[in-house]
């Protein structure tokens, strides 16, 4: 839909003035939009073109003249086609070309500001599905800011039922890097048979974060270290995040620990007594679990996801938050896509800073979303009837609401 994007930089103007943006972001920011906008609104403007030329030459009965010259109308829509597969065709590679560049250059600066700051907000982003594009922007700033981690928690949402006795938070720590995820795959044939391969990583010192941070986390959330890889089958490769996970029991003796194999894993989610759990894994083990989590839950609207960087300590040097669902493009302008997790994640991220009246906001974000959840306040996928933003709102007044009482107390 060409108009899209015109239509979103107009409404984004009274976002700008609200939030009073300076003009130098928003002049970036309108150089950023400039090719894609320039790309869907130039054919549009070329076909009334064209219309407005036509119409002037038949008021002037210059077409009339043209006929009577013995021109047919097949003659002179002919300059006028081949210009139109000309100009669609160099203008597409050439804007189109620029669009991607500047898209790839905006998720590379995006990247050095997160480093930079140690924190920062991702909203859900499209991977190019064309080969030798851009790539992944999700795997572009987990390779720059060096994201080893990534945790997502589930949570009961109130009046979503969850599955079998399951009511207490469930975290996932699980690799950002490495393990089925960048695997070497290649096939050969042997014995008139196809055969298929693949050499998959992981290295000690992912290992070691990820066991390091399931403890740490679970003792911040007073909960369970639960579960763990397939280390009786695999002792060499998984049985390696195993070692890791044994050696942080050992520093956090305070923790509950309850080692487990991945399909006892899954098989004692459903039939748990209910505790809090963190559960450390691998990349593939964990991207697995966290879905099935999500959804154990009732929905994945209760979570966010936080993806981290460590610096040599072992304490978190870069955190990025983001909401762990799609773009939903069929969603997209029709107000009824559910903000829960974008604002959880902003939430989280908040939990990370170092001021005390950020862990206040964080708290506040995170009670006023349940509570207007509570409420009745809720978008279709919860069984509500609100708006994006009728809910986004809702939540915005609670926790003005919450910070102006606590700040009294």
């Amino acid at each position: 839909r060409p108009h899209d994007s015109g239509l979103r930089v107009f409404r984004s103007v009274s976002d700008i003035v609200k939030n009073n943006i300076a003009m130098s972001r928003v002049f970036t920011y309108l150089f950023f939009r400039t090719p894609e906008l320039i790309f869907e609104l130039a054919p549009m403007g070329v076909l009334v073109a064209v219309l407005i030329t036509f119409g002037v030459l038949t008021k002037h009965n210059e077409i009339t003249a043209m006929k009577a010259s013995g021109v047919s109308l097949y003659r002179l829509a002919v300059p006028v086609l081949v210009a139109g597969l000309l100009f669609a065709r160099v203008f597409a590679r050439v804007f189109a070309e620029a669009a991607r560049v500047l898209g790839h250059d905006v998720v590379h600066e995006a990247a050095a500001a997160m480093k930079q700051a140690g924190l920062g907000l991702k909203a859900a982003t499209i991977t190019p599905e064309i080969r030798g594009d851009v790539g992944s922007p999700n795997a572009i700033l987990r390779r720059e800011i060096d994201g080893k981690v990534i945790v997502r928690t589930g949570r009961r949402l109130p009046g979503i039922r969850p599955i079998a006795g399951i009511h207490s938070p469930i975290s996932i720590v699980r690799m950002a890097v490495g393990d089925a995820y960048g695997a070497t795959e290649w096939r050969e044939r042997t014995d008139g048979d196809e055969v298929a391969f693949r050499t998959e990583r992981i290295e000690r010192s992912v290992c070691r974060v990820v066991a390091e941070y399931a403890f740490y986390h679970a003792r911040k959330t007073k909960s369970k270290v639960f579960g763990g890889p397939k280390y009786t089958v695999s002792p060499i490769y998984e049985g390696m995040l195993k070692e890791e996970m044994d050696d942080a029991a050992a520093r956090y003796p305070d923790v509950p620990y309850e080692p487990q194999l991945i399909d006892a894993t899954y098989a004692l989610l459903i039939s748990s007594a209910g505790d809090p759990l963190t559960i450390p894994a691998l990349n593939r083990d964990g991207d697995c679990l966290s879905d099935l989590v999500m959804q154990l839950f009732g929905s994945i609207a209760g979570a966010e996801s936080v993806l981290l960087s460590f610096d040599d300590s072992l304490k978190p040097r870069c955190v990025m938050a983001e909401a762990p669902h799609g773009t939903a493009p069929r969603l997209f302008g029709k107000n009824v896509a559910n903000p829960m997790a974008m604002i959880l994640a902003e939430a989280a991220l908040l939990s990370h800073f170092t001021d005390s009246r950020a862990t206040s906001a964080s708290r506040a974000i995170y009670e006023s979303v349940l509570e207007t959840v509570h409420g009745g306040i809720a978008t279709s996928d919860l069984g509500g009837h609100a708006s994006t933003t009728e809910f986004t709102s809702a939540v915005i007044e609670k926790v003005k609401t919450k910070l102006d009482i606590w700040a009294t107390l």
